[in-house]
């Protein structure tokens, strides 16, 4: 019937709160949620073993696996002519502090970090005042990762 009062009627709601509430509920259907896709399950802590050393220092030891999927790399230090120690640039780690660090491997799959004092660096060198001996291991890929696992991520 042309003139029942239903007739042009709109269906939205009228309030502003029910206007806001169909809103999100539309907005709610359309998220899809974020789901992270990670190439490697996550190694439990108990696989890494944590030995403290003191003065907030660790020996940390990993699974040959973490070591691979991480991509671990080390490399030497080593001497100029003058007895200069050099440190690859990559092995050097700054704490919240400003203090620098290197990852030492004194053992396969062991780790420690060490303090270092850096003199300059020129290109991918890092010339120490203060460090690890000459012909020390010390890490080049996968610093940041060892440095998380010691010390935690946001204090966990």
């Amino acid at each position: 019937d042309p003139h029942s009062p239903e007739r042009g009627r709109s269906t939205t709601p009228r309030s502003p709160a029910a206007a806001v509430a169909v809103a999100m509920i539309v907005v709610a259907s359309l998220v899809v949620p974020a789901v992270a896709d990670s190439p490697a399950a996550p190694i439990p802590e108990t696989e890494v073993t944590i030995k403290r050393l003191g003065f907030g220092i660790s020996q940390m030891t990993l699974p040959a696996k973490a070591v691979e999927r991480l991509d671990i790399r080390t490399a030497e230090i080593r001497e100029d002519a003058s007895g200069r120690k050099i440190a690859p640039f990559s092995s050097i780690i700054y704490d919240l502090d400003g203090d620098a660090w290197v990852y030492t491997e004194p053992a396969p799959l062991s780790y420690v970090r060490e303090p270092v004092v850096v003199d300059l660096v020129n290109d991918e060198d890092a010339y120490l005042k203060e460090g690890p001996a000459a012909g020390t291991k010390v890490v080049t890929m996968g610093v940041p990762e060892l440095y998380g696992t010691e010390v935690g991520v946001n204090g966990e």
